[in-house]
């Protein structure tokens, strides 16, 4: 079997094997060696096939430099599997091995956004704890990732703590999930707009999602992680309780935060953020003074799943999450 071509996949043609996840719109099996996973919907005929079939061919126009950027930011559909001619499911690549932990028994987890929305816990010592340093290229990355997805013409739509993973090695990065929940801009979803309690724009319904609907969301990305608060929203008393901006960066994420809790259409965008969390300083650029000519008297001018957070048990770890949280991808 070969995925390259992105063409529609037989289902009975895939060799099935154990369950990695569920969620609440469908089930995901490992397939051949488990580098490559198989999410079925649990109700095909709610699915958009021609949705699907877009984020497939999107995929595929792409140049190889910009598909392999693509395949490292997030588990994309690779190709539509059908049965009767239906479209019953998709392929996507495994996440990344580095974007998971193992329990003390063993057991393999993905390193979900909700670890870093909270102090670290005696619970989660085998879970990796960036560095302030680590903190902010965490959500530089992000907040790029996100500006690449709206370059493409997508919206990304349920932003959420179980929908983005991240890694230290071999340097901080992040891994998007749920990927079938994007869409192009001006078109339908897959399946009808899932959201995350919590994580909605409080000026737009769930099932609604657009840009600015992305806009918000990534605020509420960068307040949580650096407020260490998994419920923090955008606005100007945020207390941000990690140590990892200078001066420069903590001021404009301050009014960019103040900005992102104002009216539809005016929340920040990626670029913004981008240049707020970086290490260099930004300079403002003015209109260079007119000179005089000696001899002449004039002026020369020079010239884009419910999901529930993490739960302790009293006494012991971290309580099971959502169903598909539980392995080593979805």
């Amino acid at each position: 079997m070969t995925v390259a071509d992105g063409a529609d996949v037989n289902r009975s043609t895939l060799a099935l094997g154990s369950r990695a996840g569920s969620g609440g719109q469908g089930e995901v099996h490992r397939v051949g060696d488990g580098t490559v996973l198989f999410k079925e919907y649990k109700d095909p005929g709610k699915v958009d096939g021609g949705a699907l079939a877009a984020l497939v061919a999107l995929r595929q126009s792409l140049a190889p430099g910009d598909r392999d950027r693509l395949d490292g930011l997030a588990a994309w559909p690779l190709c539509r599997v059908v049965e009767g001619g239906r479209p019953v499911g998709f392929l996507m690549h495994r996440a990344p091995e580095r974007m998971t932990w193992l329990t003390g028994a063993g057991t393999g987890k993905l390193l979900e956004l909700q670890y870093l929305l909270r102090p670290p816990r005696a619970a989660w010592q085998q879970v990796p704890q960036p560095t302030p340093e680590q903190r902010r290229v965490l959500l530089l990355a992000c907040v790029e990732a996100v500006e690449w997805f709206h370059d493409a013409g997508l919206v990304i739509g349920d932003i959420s703590q179980a929908n983005v993973l991240w890694a230290l090695d071999p340097q901080p990065s992040v891994h998007f999930l749920d990927c079938d929940g994007f869409r192009q801009v001006g078109r339908g979803p897959v399946q009808a707009q899932a959201g995350t309690p919590d994580w909605n724009d409080p000026l737009t319904p769930s099932s609604e999602a657009s840009v600015d609907t992305d806009a918000y969301k990534t605020a509420l990305m960068v307040a949580r992680v650096l407020a260490q608060d998994p419920y923090a929203v955008p606005g100007s008393g945020l207390r941000l309780s990690v140590p990892c901006l200078n001066e420069r960066q903590e001021g404009a994420v301050r009014r960019l935060l103040a900005q992102a809790a104002g009216a539809k259409g005016t929340r920040p965008h990626p670029s913004e953020w981008r240049m707020a969390l970086s290490e260099r300083d930004v300079v403002a650029l003015t209109g260079a003074k007119p000179r005089q000519r000696p001899t002449v008297d004039r002026t020369v001018l020079d010239g884009v799943r419910d999901r529930r957070p993490i739960v302790l048990r009293p006494g012991g770890g971290p309580g099971e999450g959502p169903p598909g949280t539980g392995g080593p991808g979805r």
